[in-house]
Formats: structure tokens, C-alpha cells, sequence
């Protein structure tokens, strides 16, 4: 059994950007410990015994070393979510995509260069009760930590002010619930304008699954007014949207736009050298669905009809060191046939996914547009994707099919946000723009952990450029053996 940190999304390292000197050091010794919630105690993976782990705080462009120490009985890797790293892949963290696992007893250094990042790259809550002073305004860093599914969240009777997104500052507005998709953070301001009164803040699942097939419980904390007066018993519960509220979400994410201004100017490619269109489907391994397991069937997942399988050692391994035979370069840049990709009842010949370790290569500094296109095989659901490596503008995005003619016409290109995690909405599309301007081998994968793990990911070789500022870093001398 193989465990990796950036599967479980346990440890939640939360980077808030505060002074401190140069090239810090941290030790993250992983260990098994014994946690009860709800009554039940079970042993999870703990850093340093805590969990969630160490908080960091770093300052914008700084570089910090951490020695992970594996006292688990499973190999482990660390992903630092967000972080660009340049020229600096071999402390990325995705298992047989840029390194070999830590194995137990073994320890790996990780260099973790930090550049134009702002905010929150992970948050996670130490605590289910918050006191506020009325009049005042705070700020939540919120990351979606789970594995499967996208979540509302909402605080009651209140609104909150979205101000950034995955290290990236927004053009501020307001809501009365904010959707998150696994992966992905989203800074808020809470402005403690209501009557002094205990209010419940909630969060539920957003799915396309149909009820009774997920865990439909509503995590809640309590924001608790500072004062003497009697709460309301039970406190006021917030609004959220329905289960399954597509249009809800879509128009959520549609009101990001970066600032775009002096201070924080941007830089959307305007001539794409690449064009890429990536269907996104979760696919039967069988004709017919005829390979059930006990009660349930089982499921692959792939993108452009390609399965994601892992190699033996690592891409980044092979690459630099010109080893053979361990990946492929025929990731199709778009798929064989267009056809109605969401309609009911599709193609059966393309439910089966061919299998392969197949990534796709990059021109250092090409400029990238890709469509990633939802598809409603088997049955169409959302997904979170993440580009390690990369930050890049979302320019567009809807439900149904992508249009290639009439589309492109309604990119936002003046002030488009600047992600690393999107989500692709069910049976939807999104378009995003990005230059290739960071050297090595990154991960672009599904954030749903199932999918994943099914097949939902490829990876960008980006070659070295001319000058030596844009060759990939040689590797450091205690990477993990495979």
C-alpha cells in the first residue's frame, strides 16, 4: 500500500506572507498518533506531532528548506499546493511524476522557492468556535480540504467579501456563499455588522451524485458576537444552495477578475503558439459495464481518452536522465472525434479509455491555451483540476458544450483571474492561458482524489530555455531511490 501527504490532504500547510529571515529551516518528522473525533479514535499520519500540520509563515519571494523525516510505516511525499518553484521541479512532491516516495526510515530535503505567491496557499481550522467584535473586519483563509467533492460555504446572515483566490489577489465583491472546489483557497472578509447573537457558518457538498450516495452531513462552527445578551437557541443557520446547483457555482467562480492594476499588473498571453482541447471523462474498463465488483462497478477516468497509469520510477528521473521506455509523448491535443460531449446517451466505442503514461511536451516560453471540455460518460461530474509549476487565467467558462467559434469571442482578457486549481463545471467547460515559462516535469491533474487515482491526469514536460536563469535546477543529492 502506497500513502502519499498530497493524497491524503491532511496535513493543510497554511503560507501566510509575514517577515522572516532568509532560507529558514523546518523539520517535519511524520509519524503515526492516535486522534478521536466523534467519539472514535483511529491512527493518522501526524507532522511534528500535530495534525493539521505546522503552520509556515513565509514572506513573498522568499525560499525555505524543509527535512521531511518518514517515521510512518508507508512511503510518503509532500506537495507544497501553489507554489510555482522555479526551475526547481525535484522538490515538487507528486509521487512518480517528479520524485520516487520517501520510504519509511528514510529523510528528503526539500527546497521550496517561493515567488510571486500572495495569501493563502492552504488553511485549515484549529477550531470550531469564533469570537468577533462587532464593527470590526476579519479575515478567513479557506481551503477546501477534502478528497471528492467541490463545498458551499456560507456564514448566516451575513455577507462576505471575496478578496483573493489561490495566491492571487481579486477585484473584491460581495456574496452570501462562496463554492470551493477541492484544492482550491478563497480569501474572505467578514465584516461583524450584524446584531450581537451567536451564527452558525456551514458548509454542504456540491455534487452531481444523487442523494444517498455521499455523506450529506453539514460541517458547522459558530461565530459568537463578543457582549452580554441571551443567543438564540439554536444559533440562525445560513443559506446554501442546493446539492446539486450547477448555475450557482458557475456564477460564483464567472465574478472572479484580478486586480490588474499598477501594483498587481498581469500578463495573459494574447498569441498562443499552443492550442490544446482536453475532454475530461470518467469511462468504464469494461464493454457494457460488465466488470462489477461486489455491488459496485468499477470506474477509470481519463483525459482525451488516455489512462493516467503510474510508471515504475519517476517522469522527472527519466527525463533528466534520458532514460527510455518509462513514458510516452502522445498525449492527443485534441480528441479523435467532436461530438455531442454532454448530450445522454454517447459513443459506446469511446467509454474504454486506451492506457498509458503518455505527457505532452512544451517549447520553454510557448504560450498555452487549453479547453478542458466535461464529458457526460458514464456519468458526468465536475472536476477540480491543478497545474503544478504554473499559476494560470481562467478566460473563460460555461456550461454545455465549448463552441470554438463563438466562445473565444466572450474571453475576459482585461482582467481574467490568475488560478492553480479551477472547477470544471459538470458537463461544462473552461478555458485557461498560461505561459510555459518554468522548466520541468509538471503534474496537471484532476483534484477529486477517486479520479485521480483512476487515470484523470497527464503531465507538462517543459524543456530548458537558452539562458542558464532558464535551465531546470540539477537535482539535489538525497533524492528518494525508487
Amino acid at each position: 500500500m502506497k500513502v502519499s501527504i498530497y493524497k491524503l490532504l491532511g496535513f493543510l500547510l497554511f503560507f501566510s506572507f509575514y517577515h522572516c529571515q532568509a532560507w529558514p529551516r523546518y523539520k517535519f518528522v511524520v509519524k503515526e498518533a492516535p486522534y478521536t473525533r466523534l467519539c472514535s479514535t483511529k491512527n493518522i499520519l501526524t507532522v511534528n506531532g500535530q495534525f493539521p500540520g505546522p503552520t509556515l509563515y513565509v514572506n513573498k519571494g522568499d525560499t525555505i528548506v524543509v527535512d521531511v523525516y518518514n517515521r510512518g510505516n508507508y512511503n510518503i511525499t509532500i506537495h507544497w499546493h501553489g507554489v510555482k518553484q522555479p526551475r526547481n521541479p525535484w522538490s515538487d512532491g507528486p509521487e512518480y511524476i517528479t520524485q520516487c516516495p520517501i520510504q519509511p526510515g528514510a529523510k528528503f530535503r526539500q527546497k521550496i522557492i517561493f515567488t510571486t505567491e500572495e495569501g493563502t496557499l492552504w488553511w485549515h481550522a484549529h477550531s470550531t468556535w469564533f469570537k468577533v467584535k462587532k464593527g470590526l473586519t476579519y479575515l478567513f483563509r479557506i481551503v477546501n480540504a477534502i478528497l471528492i467533492d467541490g463545498l458551499f460555504f456560507a456564514i448566516a446572515n451575513h455577507t462576505v467579501t471575496v478578496v483573493g483566490s489561490d495566491a492571487s489577489y481579486l477585484k473584491p465583491f460581495n456574496t452570501t456563499f462562496i463554492c470551493v472546489t477541492p484544492g482550491q483557497t478563497v480569501d474572505v472578509l467578514l465584516e461583524a455588522n450584524q446584531s450581537p447573537n451567536h451564527y452558525y457558518m456551514a458548509a454542504s457538498v456540491y455534487t452531481t451524485l444523487l442523494p444517498g450516495s455521499y455523506d450529506n452531513s453539514t460541517p458547522t462552527a459558530i461565530i459568537e458576537y463578543n457582549g452580554n445578551y441571551t443567543p438564540s437557541s439554536p444559533p440562525v443557520f445560513p443559506y446554501l444552495p442546493e446539492y446539486d446547483d450547477a448555475e450557482a457555482s458557475v456564477n460564483f467562480t464567472a465574478g472572479f477578475r484580478s486586480l490588474a492594476d499598477k501594483e498587481h499588473p498581469i500578463d495573459v498571453p494574447m498569441e498562443i503558439t499552443t492550442h490544446l482541447f482536453y475532454t475530461l471523462s470518467v469511462n468504464s474498463p469494461c464493454k457494457n459495464n460488465s466488470c462489477p465488483v461486489g455491488e459496485q462497478l468499477r470506474f477509470i477516468a481519463s483525459v482525451n481518452n488516455v489512462s493516467f497509469l503510474n510508471p515504475s520510477i519517476d517522469i522527472l528521473q527519466a527525463y533528466y536522465c534520458c532514460i527510455q521506455g518509462v513514458y510516452g509523448t502522445n498525449l492527443p491535443d485534441f480528441p479523435q472525434f467532436f461530438f455531442d460531449f454532454t448530450a445522454d446517451y454517447l459513443p459506446t466505442e469511446w467509454e474504454i479509455p486506451q492506457l498509458g503514461t503518455e505527457v505532452r511536451v512544451l517549447d520553454y516560453n510557448s504560450t498555452v491555451e487549453l479547453v478542458f471540455q466535461g464529458t457526460n460518460f458514464i456519468k458526468g461530474t465536475d472536476h477540480g483540476i491543478h497545474l503544478h509549476g504554473h499559476s494560470f487565467y481562467v478566460v473563460g467558462l460555461g456550461l454545455r458544450n465549448f463552441d470554438k467559434d463563438k466562445d473565444p469571442l466572450t474571453y475576459n482578457l482585461v482582467d481574467p483571474p490568475l488560478q492553480n486549481t479551477i472547477h470544471v463545471p459538470r458537463n461544462g467547460w473552461m478555458a485557461i492561458r498560461f505561459k510555459a515559462n518554468n522548466p520541468g516535469v509538471w503534474h496537471l491533474h484532476c483534484h477529486i482524489d477517486r479520479h485521480m487515482v483512476w487515470g484523470m491526469g497527464t503531465a507538462f514536460i517543459v524543456k530548458d530555455g537558452e539562458s542558464p536563469e532558464a535551465k531546470m535546477l540539477p537535482p539535489p543529492p538525497d533524492m528518494p531511490p525508487c
